[in-house]
């Protein structure tokens, strides 16, 4: 009589039938455009709208609609990240092969998203505090999940045997992900420059709907830019993954695709 599968267990199976890359590429193919379209329309239509329709804001005047760019990156900056720890927490407990290529390609795009949210952050620093920089505590949070985006790349391409890249970049991305509460309440544990949030899930948003709504098209567009690049992204190295491992079972000489037998990790 068969034990009764753990928690643990059932969810590694689940995880495990979608760590089929064949299975994955027939997905994304589909997913692909409806990501990619509606990232595209969105995130045209919040800008256009929020660059030249919303309204100035009473105090910072025509500056804040630098928030449109800025606020969906710094979202994105730090759930991007939690992504990443999400992929390094698949990749140590079920040693889920997709998630590592997924950590691959999450961290470049996350590393632009974080890199752009800094930039325009400087650009409504300079006529709001009158520096293009200080060192302010989710300046500062912000930054070194910057930092913790480059090690992780660098990291996962230091090693001769992938595997012990994706293990030893799995580990800086979890360490890493106490920097995310930080950046989230360091106006809130701290004195600082930056303002308060102004949308939270305790009250009403703190900013007039005439531009809270151009704001939150802008935020779904890049959010589902960001998972459209992604998804690009990890298609080309799922195929990349299997053509090295189709060039890799030829030197050997074992059989090929065309001979009905599927060569390597990442066959379908």
């Amino acid at each position: 009589m068969s034990a009764t599968p753990t928690l643990t267990e059932r969810a590694g199976a689940l995880f495990h039938r979608y760590a089929n890359p064949g299975r994955f590429l027939r997905l994304g193919v589909k997913l692909q455009p409806w990501l990619t379209w509606p990232a595209l329309i969105l995130s045209l239509t919040g800008l256009v709208w929020g660059l030249f329709f919303s309204p100035a804001d009473w105090q910072q005047g025509d500056s804040v609609r630098i928030m449109y760019v800025h606020v969906p990156c710094a979202w994105l900056a730090s759930s991007g990240y939690f992504a990443l720890a999400v992929c390094s927490v698949l990749s140590l407990v079920w040693r889920h092969p997709l998630a590592d290529l997924a950590a691959v390609e999450i961290g470049p795009v996350g590393a632009c998203i974080t890199a752009t949210c800094l930039a325009t952050g400087s650009l409504w620093g300079k006529p709001m505090w009158g520096t293009w920089w200080v060192w302010d505590a989710r300046l500062t949070s912000v930054l070194v999940l910057f930092f913790l985006y480059l090690g992780h790349i660098a990291l996962i391409r230091a090693f001769d045997d992938p595997q012990r890249g994706y293990r030893a970049a799995a580990i800086l991305a979890l360490a890493g992900a106490v920097d995310l509460p930080i950046i989230k309440f360091s106006v809130q544990w701290w004195n600082t420059l930056h303002q308060p949030d102004s949308i939270g899930l305790r009250g009403a948003p703190t900013m007039s709907h005439a531009m809270l709504w151009p704001l939150l098209v802008c935020t779904l567009g890049f959010t589902l830019g960001f998972a459209a690049i992604v998804v690009a992204r990890l298609r080309a190295g799922v195929m990349e993954s299997r053509i090295r491992s189709l060039l890799s079972g030829q030197h050997r000489g074992e059989p090929s695709p065309a001979d009905g037998t599927p060569v390597g990790e990442y066959a379908a």
